[in-house]
């Protein structure tokens, strides 16, 4: 076990029918365990396991996913918590049962005072999957069955909206894999049946899969209102993972790609989806997307459009994703795989438990661009994608990582909340918004209105790489000095300024030589 359970329980533990095996995930609050049938129904209270009365053996499986939730233990309000997310997902298994959907055979109370850690704890006895899509994708981003297993997820959507249920929480780590390789949605605990056009949910979400509506909604003394629509764009956006391995808004963090999906709600930014989508899943994707929760394109009409793309029928063939079970195989959630995001299996315990996946990523992003911008003089790790990428834009060779780097450092420290009243700058780097206006989209066309502050990094960083290229492009020949340098110079004032100084104007020198200064500090050994 790589890490300490919330729940620990020993192999062999009975409880019900159950009998405990391997661990298999864990979060903050809750631990998966393998579980063997090994009774007949019967009450098993004794032999050192749990009182707890099963269904009868006839309708259970031979295996099974134990899931532990400590409700015998905690504070008063962790318990009134744990168990208002517990009752929304037994609630919609004991309601619900649909082939896209995991399913849930029995609940089961522990009774064992002799087990302080265990007694009270509520069990839910889960069907036992093979992995999850996270960590297929960890493993094999971009699958050659991903467009087959996007019909599956949609078909799980359809059948839980059919039924008058939103899901809440849709993302990789809550889809998981069987031993056919078919997917099924797990993870309700933020599910809430419609009461007419809204749920009500707990105010927990995951940035990367919450629609802009959704980001800084008012919560009330039920919850977060919450629409079908709201699944819809998570499903674009965890399609667009699964196709390209990357997201639809920009950021190299969760929190910039979130306020890049407030710039985009507000109209001051535009999608910028990834060039390897095929049409038919680009207009999937885009319409998923959609700024407002009305233009967003309904379930019926998604599915439809879904199976379409993906080549399936109403029931997608098996996909053999995993290995058949073998007497000395060991399935994706064993240690054996702990790199590949043990913690998101999707049985519900992720909710609480760090991703494996964005540790995956973040590790990533520590690196990107390594060749091109040093890794040890300070650029936040946060914004080493959104700064290479920006460089990667410009065709020119003169706006490079480090020069947007040595810019940004200057500019204002890298502090993503700037704010100059006195020249009515704003944040990164330290845009003036009606200036901005013209710079931030990149089809070279100025944004419809001018932005209003604050202003993200996901949008500002971008616009200066463009604006940095026009700069470039617009330098006479045989300025004296580094034509880097000279490009930031023209930032702060103009390239016409620089053009007609003949070089950096007196009044940046000091601006352009801490420039300077970083730009030799940001760019890697053996780089100009």
């Amino acid at each position: 076990m790589t890490e300490p359970y919330a729940v620990p329980v020993p192999r062999g533990y009975r409880v019900g029918v159950w009998e405990v095996r391997e661990p298999i995930a864990t979060g903050a609050f809750g631990s998966v365990y393998a579980g063997r049938r090994v009774g007949d129904g019967a009450d098993n209270s004794g032999s050192g396991g749990a009182g707890a009365r099963s269904s009868p053996a006839r309708e259970l499986p031979r295996t099974a996913a134990l899931k532990f939730l400590p409700t015998g233990t905690g504070t008063p309000r962790q318990l009134t918590h744990l168990r208002e997310l517990i009752e929304r997902e037994v609630d919609l298994y004991r309601r619900l049962r649909r082939p896209r959907l995991i399913r849930m055979y029995e609940s089961l109370v522990v009774d064992d005072p002799a087990r302080p850690g265990l007694d009270g704890a509520t069990v839910l006895v889960l069907e036992r999957a093979e992995g999850s899509l996270s960590a297929l994708l960890a493993a094999s981003p971009r699958p050659d069955a991903g467009p087959a297993l996007l019909a599956q997820i949609c078909e799980g959507l359809a059948q839980l909206h059919r039924a008058g249920w939103v899901h809440g929480d849709l993302k990789p780590a809550n889809v998981l894999l069987m031993a056919d390789g078919s997917a099924r949605l797990a993870d309700f605990n933020m599910a809430a049946e419609l009461e007419g056009t809204h749920a009500y949910t707990p105010a927990f979400s995951t940035p990367d899969y919450t629609p802009p509506e959704l980001l800084w909604a008012e919560i009330g003394e039920r919850g977060r209102r919450i629409r079908p629509s709201a699944d819809v764009w998570a499903f674009g956006v965890l399609a667009h993972l699964v196709l390209t391995d990357s997201f639809p808004l920009s950021g190299a963090t969760p929190t910039a790609r979130r306020d890049a999906a407030a710039a985009y709600a507000r109209g001051t930014d535009e999608l910028r989806l990834s060039p390897e989508l095929a049409q038919a899943w680009r207009d999937i994707i885009r319409d998923c997307l959609a700024r407002t929760h009305s233009a967003r394109i309904t379930t019926g009409a998604l599915l439809r459009r879904v199976e379409a793309a993906a080549g399936t029928g109403r029931a997608p063939r098996p996909l053999r994703l995993f290995p058949r079970r073998g007497r000395r195989r060991t399935v994706i959630a064993s240690a054996a795989a702990a790199t590949v995001a043990v913690a998101a299996l999707g049985y519900g315990v992720s909710t609480w438990a760090t991703d494996r996946n964005d540790d995956a990523r973040a590790t990533a992003s520590a690196r990107y661009g390594a060749s091109e911008l040093r890794t040890d003089q300070g650029v936040p790790v946060a914004y080493r994608r959104l700064i290479v990428d920006s460089a990667h834009a410009c065709a020119r060779s003169d706006v490079t990582p480090a020069l947007i780097a040595a810019m940004l450092k200057s500019e204002s420290d890298f502090d993503p909340d700037l704010f100059d009243p006195g020249r009515q700058e704003y944040g990164i780097a330290r845009w003036t918004p009606a200036v901005l206006r013209w710079w931030m989209r990149d089809d070279g066309v100025p944004a419809s209105a001018t932005p209003t502050p604050p202003l993200s990094p996901s949008v500002s960083i971008p616009a200066m790489g463009r604006y940095l290229c026009f700069i470039d492009s617009h330098l006479k020949d045989g300025l004296p000095g580094d034509k880097r340098v000279l490009t930031a110079a023209g930032y702060r004032t103009s390239y016409k300024k620089v053009n007609d100084t003949g070089g950096v104007p007196p009044k940046y020198r000091d601006y352009c030589a801490r420039v300077a200064h970083y730009l030799k500090e940001y760019t890697p050994t053996g780089k100009k």
